[in-house]
């Protein structure tokens, strides 16, 4: 019982201290100024990634929040329908954003004479046009789960897996067959698309490193770019995903081949679920000092404000 509730703790916690991050993180994008395209286009693409988050840390780790207070069964069917519809999407979309953001990142940090160079975003609306099309994927790619899911009022011998308070029916084997290899298609591609931009941008990055090495041993004074540095957060936020992503799948076939009852195992994979949505806005607020940036952006709006009124 002692180990139940501490779990839930756990969960409350991981749950506030994401959303709170995710939250830190968009509205400092979305207030601050805005340059050129490019800049832009990776602006929507980290709000883009932290909305997408906070879908994940409500939908997964709110019902254990109000578990943790003592509410059981506070879903009906619909709500149950509506919770894990919206995780499901949800994480497809921290797939597909991770991997544009990748790819986009990689193309804005190469070279202009190269031939990537044509793929650079000219405007937002490309990117905009990018979200449209992930919604869509994945929202027809998870219809299957409306059918399958519902509350905890019905026989237990017709359900066979729970996460406390929705409940997985058994499904044929005709969708599993449509459903699975889909997702299996979809998260290849994208991770295979991720990888191949994070190999360019370390390619790149090592390149700078060695013309930085060469200015120094000349004695001359370099500042990295900005988009240089950028793109080392990306690649940071990258690593973190794809820590968590495989882990992740590690622990949920160990869990479905070997160790169906390890409350152990179950109870790691869970918190896993929740390891991205809740540390990438960590990364970004350490590595890119947002709250700093955000915090010294608001206190400059004021001075001119402030300034603004005495002059009249």
């Amino acid at each position: 019982m002692v180990l139940k509730y501490i779990k839930e703790i756990i969960f409350t916690f991981i749950t506030v201290i994401g959303t709170l991050g995710n939250m830190s993180v968009s509205v400092n994008y979305m207030f601050s100024c805005w340059g050129n395209p490019e800049k832009k286009s990776v602006h929507l693409i980290l709000i883009h990634l932290a909305f997408t988050n906070i879908i994940i840390l409500l939908t997964k780790g709110l019902p254990k929040t109000v578990a943790a207070f003592g509410l059981r069964n506070f879903l009906d069917a619909i709500g149950c329908k509506i919770i894990v519809y919206l995780g499901r999407v949800a994480r497809g979309l921290s797939i597909c954003t991770s991997s544009l953001l990748t790819v986009v990142q990689a193309i804005i940090i190469s070279p202009r004479a190269s031939r990537w160079s044509r793929l650079r975003p000219r405007s937002a609306w490309h990117i905009l046009l990018f979200f449209l099309y992930f919604w869509i994927l994945n929202a027809l790619m998870s219809m299957n789960l409306i059918h399958s899911i519902t509350s905890a009022g019905l026989n237990m011998s017709q359900l066979k897996n729970s996460n406390n308070y929705c409940y997985l029916m058994q499904e044929s084997q005709e969708i599993k067959w449509i459903v699975l290899p889909l997702m299996i298609l979809r998260d290849a591609v994208f991770q295979g698309a991720m990888g191949g931009a994070s190999g360019y941008m370390v390619f790149l990055l090592h390149k700078h490193h060695q013309h930085v090495l060469y200015l120094q041993n000349s004695k001359l004074l370099y500042r990295t770019p900005p988009e240089l540095r950028a793109a080392q957060s990306v690649l940071l936020l990258m690593l973190c995903f794809v820590f968590f992503y495989w882990t992740d799948c590690a622990f949920s076939l160990i869990l479905s081949l070997f160790s169906r009852d390890n409350t152990l195992i179950a109870n790691t994979q869970e918190f896993l679920a929740l390891g991205y949505a809740t540390f990438s806005p960590l990364v970004l607020i350490h590595r890119d000092g947002l709250l700093v940036e955000c915090w010294y952006a608001q206190m400059e709006k004021l001075r001119k404000c402030h300034s603004h009124l005495n002059v009249q």
